[in-house]
């Protein structure tokens, strides 16, 4: 046995420090999936001062498509900046498999520095100052409360959850993420965010095509800065990204259903929580699973530990009617499967610590102007959302990722509405599969 290591740089590095680009390394990965001669025979006949021969030359004998070889790429990081949190939103259901981070709500200014401009993201010019202006309002709600609520939980220690003999720092830091995270369902959808995305080639060239074929605005124009940015590293591969009828056909037939959806269940009024949870186990008769659910689940140390095959082939569908969109930035991150949603407001969720009452008005504007935008079949009506707005939201994965995210949401630190989620899903699927009671740890959300 023989393994050998791979360095990436830049391009841009590569004159001082001559490794493989992202390109250059699929290139060579390519070839050595058709040649006995290993790796590093490979290697030598690669003049890595003259890589874009190289690449020419073995991508002229290598026949594999496009896709296949922009997977080899490693993969290649991405810093997006001021996108607002729909974009980042949608950008992680879209790229399935990357790994990401996106800017905190706890750390983003409140005020209109942090809103894109109208005329940036589509907003209809007759609108444009009733649109800044309810989002203007929404920041004054989200500060109200804040403060409101820093000061209650100042004044009556009994009212956080705090850990034991938990230090004077420790304390004043849960104390203003208790007020964040309930005042957070003021923020605007059309909030600026950062986040960062790491892929191949291959999923970047996706993304892009996805991106180029949604309606909004401003998803064309992250898409050319991406296309702009990944030709530094894949010149030849990033020409596959062009957009094309399927995405697009596929992107239209969404928007359409949330416009209808939409318009059908717009209110600020709460509907009761449902969530749906359904589960398959059915195997083929020549690979009937045999193992218990100790032997899947009771093996484990805790969350991170290797779940059997008894449950890594059960598929799971799960889902709520009514998922605030402060909590589904998290939940749709999380990996593998597919995550969809209409993005629609079917109600406005407030913590029973903040009283409705005094934003009655906002709120009541603020669905008026959503109303009258999605009339409009105005693709701008995303970023007439808040955080609080609720929409339906699936997730179908496998029973491994779903213990994971269970346990994650219900656990140490988790945000409490969350825990109030998956702790309902995770009822659920005990229903249908009670025998994994006993192996699934479901949290109490204590603080960190």
């Amino acid at each position: 046995m023989n393994v050998t290591g791979i360095a990436l740089v830049s391009p841009a590095a590569a004159e001082e420090n001559p490794k493989l680009t992202p390109e250059l390394l699929a290139s060579v990965l390519a070839r050595y999936s058709r040649s006995n001669i290993g790796l590093e025979k490979i290697l030598e006949k690669v003049d890595l001062n003259e890589a874009d021969a190289s690449i020419d030359r073995i991508l002229k004998f290598v026949d594999y498509g496009h896709a296949s070889i922009a997977g080899l790429t490693g993969g290649i990081a991405m810093a997006i900046d001021d996108v607002s949190m729909w974009l980042a939103y949608k950008l992680f259901e879209i790229a399935q498999m990357a790994d990401g981070q996106e800017s905190s709500t706890r750390y983003i200014s409140m005020n209109e520095s942090s809103l894109l401009e109208p005329e940036e993201i589509g907003v209809p010019v007759g609108l444009a100052n009733e649109w800044k202006s309810i989002m203007q309002e929404s920041f004054g709600a989200y500060q109200s409360e804040f403060e409101r609520l820093d000061a209650l939980a100042t004044d009556n220690p009994d009212l956080v959850r705090y850990p034991e003999n938990a230090k004077p720092i420790v304390v004043k830091r849960i104390r203003k993420n208790y007020a964040l995270d309930r005042a957070r369902y003021f923020m605007p959808f059309a909030c600026k965010t950062s986040m960062a995305l790491v892929m191949s080639s291959r999923m970047w060239t996706e993304a892009i095509k996805h991106l180029e074929s949604l309606p909004q605005t401003e998803a064309h124009v992250c898409a050319c800065e991406i296309r702009d940015e990944l030709t530094k590293f894949s010149p030849r591969l990033v020409k596959h990204s062009k957009s094309e009828f399927s995405y697009e056909y596929q992107a239209r037939q969404e928007f359409e259903y949330s416009l209808k959806l939409g318009l059908e269940t717009l209110s600020i009024d709460n509907r009761p929580d449902e969530v749906w949870v359904k589960v398959d186990n059915d195997l083929p008769d020549f690979l009937s699973e045999k193992q218990s659910m100790e032997d899947a689940l009771g093996k484990r140390a805790n969350r991170y530990g290797r779940c059997g095959t008894a449950i890594r082939r059960m598929r799971v569908g799960f889902a709520w009617n009514n998922m605030a969109i402060a909590e589904l930035r998290d939940l749709n991150r999380h990996r593998t499967g597919h995550r969809f949603s209409p993005m629609i407001q079917n109600g406005f969720y407030l913590p029973p610590e903040v009283d409705p009452k005094p934003h009655q008005e906002l709120l009541t504007r603020q669905m008026a102007l959503l109303k009258t935008l999605m009339e409009l079949k105005s693709p701008a009506y995303v970023y007439g959302l808040l955080l609080g707005s609720q929409t339906p939201f699936e997730h179908s994965t496998h029973a491994d990722k779903f213990v994971y995210e269970a346990e994650l949401r219900t656990g140490m630190g988790a945000h409490f509405r969350y825990a109030e989620h998956l702790s309902k899903a995770l009822h659920k699927f005990w229903e249908l599969v009670p025998e994994s009671k006993a192996y699934v740890t479901e949290g109490t959300a204590e603080p960190e």
